[in-house]
């Protein structure tokens, strides 16, 4: 038998860049209000346009005795295009910021090709499910930024009483412009062994080799190209305890080549690292209720963050480390209690760098992270079909860039609730309050950018299965 797929989609849509609110070291205070804008508005002050385009082909054929051949391309190409306003830095007096208004033109276009063999199969008196294959990548990337004057004291606002509409400045300053183009080739090939009835092995190989070459089209800039071979392995072990308990264990390498150039123009070296893992999967209440938890370590080696200097550009950090627990928990209590949660400890930090002091954390990454969804539903009675229920999440505390001297994203705990009735098999309502309590909060950061969490919202929602 075989099975053909296709699928195409094709987005548009616009919207402002919103940078959010600033965190530079001379504020006089930081602003966590969404309701605070300091970014323009209008298509030709400040208005992205992001056109994407994807056509995706998979053919999937049975070759008999539990052999199968799957095959599949994908292309992708898309633009983001448009004027936008951003910060260059704020003025003595600790409230007036200066920004630059620009243009960019950013275009890629990405082609995938994959295909692999899936067999079972007995090998001195062992199962074995192997999987083996071929991909293949081109990704190229044009961008083009020009920007007005980068001077701290252009194109000034106040932060803490801003009035839009001011006359655009003149574009002259061509930051960005630049070409990249990245090929990727890859061999792999998996084996999964049962070696007896409650314990089994996984071994994997993966060989890959890219081709990177870079055009800096900007005058007195150099270009470069480089190549890249690896070999990556990955180990595993499954241990089912019981037909509701399984304690799992794996180790594996991983290789990503970095794409873009750092503000001298230079190529980073590929990001490395090495992982190990060791939990637990269990199906309680007659598999109602499923609980995983496990503690895992993780060591990369050139991972890229953003400049603290221009965060149009990325630094490679030397290596980073990070290692925790996570413990997660979906299904049902009874028919009618139904829970999703998790917790995650992490701790993530610098380990070795040129720059970088050893212990300096990762941008956006809380030590301790906690959401809890439990929803309870009228199974019989007038009721019946009705769902209420409640969101807890608490984020905590989060460095704003991974830099020496940088800012800190406190904690927050927001509250939402949920509610929908089941009118028909087919039809569905629902009424959602996020942020019932209105927390101000930073939700995520970009460098000397913080990005406010949403307010109190009132979502209200109707869908239809047909």
């Amino acid at each position: 038998m075989t099975k053909v797929t296709f699928e195409a989609d094709i987005l548009r849509n616009q919207h402002p860049l919103d940078r959010g609110q600033t965190r530079y070291a001379g504020q006089k205070s930081f602003i966590s209000s969404p309701d605070t804008y300091l970014w323009e508005t209008g298509k030709d002050n400040n208005r992205l346009y992001n056109d994407n385009n994807m056509a995706q082909l998979r053919v999937e054929h049975e070759l008999g005795n539990d052999w199968k051949l799957n095959a599949g391309v994908q292309y992708l190409n898309g633009k983001l295009h448009g004027y936008a306003v951003e910060a260059n830095g704020i003025q003595n007096d600790g409230e007036t910021l200066s920004r630059n208004y620009n243009y960019r033109e950013l275009k890629w276009q990405d082609t995938d090709a994959q295909i692999n063999l899936t067999g079972k199969f007995q090998f001195l008196g062992l199962a074995n499910t192997l999987v083996t294959g071929l991909e293949y990548e081109n990704y190229d990337y044009k961008s083009y930024i020009i920007r007005s004057s980068g001077d701290v004291g252009s194109y000034p606002i106040n932060i803490y009483n801003p009035v839009l509409g001011q006359p655009l400045p003149e574009l002259y300053r061509v930051t960005t412009h630049d070409r990249e183009n990245l090929k990727t080739t890859a061999l792999f090939l998996q084996d999964q062994v049962d070696l007896n009835e409650r314990l089994s092995a996984l071994l994997g190989l993966r060989f890959e080799h890219y081709e990177h070459d870079y055009k800096n089209l900007l005058p007195n800039t150099a270009n470069w190209n480089t190549s890249h071979n690896a070999f990556i392995p990955r180990l595993g072990l499954v241990y089912k305890a019981s037909d509701d308990l399984s304690i799992y264990s794996n180790a594996a390498k991983s290789f990503k080549p970095n794409t873009g150039a750092s503000r001298n123009g230079d190529g980073f070296d590929p990001e490395e690292g090495l992982a190990y893992e060791l939990g637990f999967k269990w199906q309680a209440l007659d598999n109602m209720l499923s609980i995983d938890s496990a503690i895992f370590y993780a060591n990369k080696e050139n991972v890229l963050t953003l400049d603290p200097v221009d965060s149009v550009y990325k630094v490679a950090a030397g290596e980073v480390r990070s290692r925790g627990i996570e413990l997660n928990i979906a299904g049902q209590i009874t028919p009618a209690w139904k829970i999703i949660g998790g917790y995650v400890y992490t701790d993530a930090e610098v380990t070795k760098d040129n720059s970088l002091q050893k212990g300096t954390a990762l941008a956006n990454i809380p030590k301790n992270s906690f959401n809890l969804l439990n929803i309870y539903e009228f199974q019989n009675g007038p009721l019946q079909g009705l769902g209420l229920g409640i969101n807890q999440k608490y984020i905590d505390k989060r460095a704003g860039q991974t830099a020496i001297s940088t800012y800190t994203m406190k904690g927050y705990a927001v509250t939402d609730l949920v509610s929908y009735y089941q009118a028909t098999p087919k039809l569905r309502l629902n009424l959602d309050v996020k942020n019932i309590f209105d927390r101000v909060y930073d939700e995520s950061a970009f460098n000397l950018y913080a990005y406010p969490g949403e307010s109190r919202t009132v979502q209200l929602g109707i869908s239809y299965t047909f």
